[in-house]
């Protein structure tokens, strides 16, 4: 359910005209179409039906019904529709500009709770196009909220991840290795060159090894990578989660051996010859 106080849920409706039990210049098509479009979502499913079922009784079981990133994700979308009528000059924005700035802050508030904390993290560290192709559909799974369906996926995209880092860094793997076994490399590299301070670290990143192992059968037996029946919603979350927040610590390390690299390059370039 979208987390939204009384005056939150206020605005909303006048901005959107939901009174008169329409959603701004909606038609029943256009609104299924949009609602699609922007969170993959059929706005015309039971589960959305209350009262008359006008357009915007269904929102308002939307908002009863999705995470508060779901609505969050389609209130800016509607906001955004409202800018582009304002910029071909349908709408006068004096009407309802500062209800659209209200809105504005609603949903980026909305948008910030996910129900994969660093989802953020899965961004491809080379720029390759079939790798960004693979990370937005990723994210967008957990958009939709459908984490168990894309388990197969995050575990290619970890693999991709953490094969660059090893060619980055000239850790030398075999293409025949699995995923913990280059995983087990990268930590190696991280150890032996002092990148982490702490014991309690390094015994973490050791013991992610295990979890990373455990992370191909998964893969193997309960994903659509094969004709298997799909692990569970909660327990996908918990492997999304585990598995973004590894890295984003691993982003963390990366960005600081950069920084570390950067002045060097610099101490080079002033030099009078």
């Amino acid at each position: 359910m979208a987390d939204l106080t009384y005056i939150e849920r206020a605005n909303i409706e006048k901005f959107l005209g939901m009174k008169s039990g329409y959603v701004m210049d909606f038609s029943d098509r256009t609104f299924q179409e949009f609602v699609g479009e922007v969170v993959g979502l059929d706005i015309d499913d039971e589960k959305y039906h209350y009262a008359s079922n006008s357009k915007a009784n269904r929102l308002r079981q939307f908002i009863k019904v999705e995470s508060n990133y779901t609505f969050g994700k389609l209130l800016s979308a509607f906001c955004d529709y409202w800018l582009s009528k304002v910029h071909t000059g349908e709408i006068d924005p004096r009407d309802d500009e500062n209800l659209y700035k209200e809105c504005v802050k609603i949903s980026e508030r909305l948008k910030q709770e996910s129900i994969v904390e660093h989802i953020d993290a899965i961004q491809p560290n080379v720029d390759d196009r079939d790798f960004k192709l693979l990370a937005k559909s990723i994210r967008e799974s957990i958009e939709k909220n459908e984490p168990e369906a894309a388990l197969d996926r995050l575990h290619t995209f970890t693999f991709r991840y953490l094969r660059e880092l090893c060619d980055k860094h000239n850790i030398s793997y075999e293409k025949s290795d699995s995923l913990n076994a280059v995983f087990g490399k990268y930590i190696k590299f991280l150890v032996d060159n002092k990148h982490i301070e702490s014991v309690m670290a390094e015994k973490i990143l050791r013991y992610s090894i295990n979890v990373v192992e455990a992370f191909n059968n998964i893969r193997n037996n309960k994903s659509f990578a094969h004709d298997n029946p799909v692990l569970n919603y909660h327990e996908s979350v918990l492997i999304f989660n585990n598995v973004s927040n590894t890295i984003k610590f691993i982003e963390t390390i990366e960005n600081s051996l950069k920084k570390i690299k950067e002045p060097e390059q610099a101490d080079w370039n002033d030099l009078p010859f």
